[in-house]
């Protein structure tokens, strides 16, 4: 017995060893390249940075900056909510519709290599090095243009639903969320790769006993799918669900960033850049803490 917990903590520490090793290029990367402009950025954002002949020159002004960005901008604080809202809508809608897309590839049929390819090859297309090829990316343009098309073909039932509900004034605002997401289904299918291939992955390694198990006892598929499906992949929900939210965040389309880069690079002002960069930094971290807590208290760990 005791050599089969020495066995089982040994195993355990050299995973932990080669995690450690598998994230070590990164950790000295960023101690490395990042610590230093980080801690100057979190300076400029309670300074005044003057510009000079010998670079940059920060006046220390305390909370000014902070209390611009929130207090007399006229549209920071709209764009951050509203940033923040649809953040937490669009993550929402890609968790769901790459775990549900994630159980289809996962069933058996003929050409499922090339669905799955299909599905992964925004990613492809939407990558960097694709994206310098041509600057404009007119095949990615071509390729939403035709989703709009197809897309306006049905339009006129979903827009006949939409007056219907408005009509009869029950969940209005959230039935306008919903058709806005209809709407933009190309934004998530696109933003959805990754978190299709993560939740794949998890699928691939539930064993198939456990669902004949389920069988003989006589489970239907619905249940089988909550009481042996999610469970098994509930772990990757949390993983998904920080990479949506870092990865929204980065998007190019995004208001908030959009303004902290026209104040940096246009009106350069850095100290008022910084500031709008940290607060913005501040609040996702701290939804992606308060939603992951929630989240880890419903994820099933097993060995």
């Amino acid at each position: 017995m005791k050599k089969q917990k020495n066995k089982l903590a040994g195993l355990q520490r050299r995973k932990a060893i080669s995690g450690y090793l598998f994230i070590a290029p990164f950790l000295i990367g960023f101690l490395a390249f990042m610590v230093k402009p980080l801690c100057q950025s979190l300076y400029m954002s309670f300074s005044d940075v003057q510009l000079g002949s010998k670079g940059f020159n920060p006046v220390w002004k305390g909370l000014f900056q902070y209390n611009y960005a929130f207090r007399v901008d006229p549209t920071y604080t709209r764009l951050l909510t509203e940033e923040l809202t649809r953040m937490a809508i669009y993550s929402v809608s890609i968790m769901v519709f790459s775990f549900f897309v994630a159980l289809i590839l996962n069933q058996k049929f003929k050409g499922r290599a090339l669905v799955r390819s299909i599905f992964f090859l925004p990613v492809i297309l939407a990558s960097g090095v694709i994206l310098n090829l041509d600057s404009e990316n007119s095949l990615m343009a071509a390729v939403a243009q035709t989703v709009e098309v197809n897309a306006s073909a049905t339009s006129g039932i979903t827009d006949a639903l939409q007056n219907i509900l408005r009509t009869s004034g029950v969940g209005v605002r959230a039935f306008e969320k919903l058709f806005e997401i209809i709407d933009n289904i190309y934004d998530v299918a696109i933003s959805s790769g990754i978190q299709i291939i993560i939740f794949l992955s998890g699928l691939q390694t539930i064993s198939t006993s456990m669902y004949e198990a389920a069988d003989i006892e006589g489970c239907t598929k619905w249940e089988s799918l909550w009481k042996i499906t999610f469970p098994m992949v509930s772990s990757l929900f949390l993983v998904n669900w920080i990479y949506t939210i870092v990865d929204f965040c980065m998007r190019s389309d995004n208001k908030v960033i959009e303004k902290i880069t026209t104040y940096m690079n246009v009106n350069l002002n850095y100290g008022l850049a910084s500031a709008m960069s940290w607060a913005y930094f501040v609040l996702v971290i701290a939804i992606v803490g308060i939603s992951s807590l929630i989240i880890s208290k419903g994820v099933y760990y097993y060995e």
